[in-house]
C-alpha cells in the first residue's frame, strides 16, 4: 500500500494511505505527531477518521510509554482467563460438595 500524503507539521512526519483525510482528523494527527512519547513516525490508514480524543485508524509506535489502549487489549484476556479460573473453581467446588453429600 503506497503512501499518499506525508504531513510534516509535527515533530514526526504522519504517513498518510489515503488522499481523503478530513480536517477533524488532520488535526488530530498533527496533534499526536507533535507529542514526544511518539517514535519515528505517524501511519494513517485509509479509513482514518476523527475520533473522540484519538485518531481512528491511526497507527502511533511509542518510545518508553504504555499507552492505555494496550493495557485495555491486554486487560480483557486477562480477565478472561480470570474468570475461566475462578469458574473452573466453582465448578470443582460444587462437584466436590455434590460428591460429599452423595454418600460415598
Amino acid at each position: 500500500m503506497p503512501v499518499k500524503q506525508v504531513i510534516e507539521q509535527g515533530r514526526v512526519p504522519v504517513k498518510v494511505y489515503t488522499d481523503d483525510v478530513e480536517a477533524g482528523a488532520r488535526q488530530q494527527l498533527v496533534n499526536i505527531s507533535r507529542l514526544p512519547i511518539v517514535h519515528h513516525h505517524v501511519a494513517a490508514m485509509p479509513d482514518v477518521h476523527a475520533g473522540i480524543g484519538a485518531t481512528v485508524g491511526s497507527v502511533i509506535a511509542t518510545d518508553r510509554a504504555i499507552k492505555p489502549q494496550t493495557l485495555r487489549a491486554l486487560a480483557v484476556p486477562l480477565a478472561l482467563c480470570v474468570g475461566i479460573l475462578a469458574l473452573g473453581f466453582v465448578i470443582v467446588v460444587l462437584l466436590v460438595v455434590a460428591d460429599g453429600r452423595s454418600g460415598t
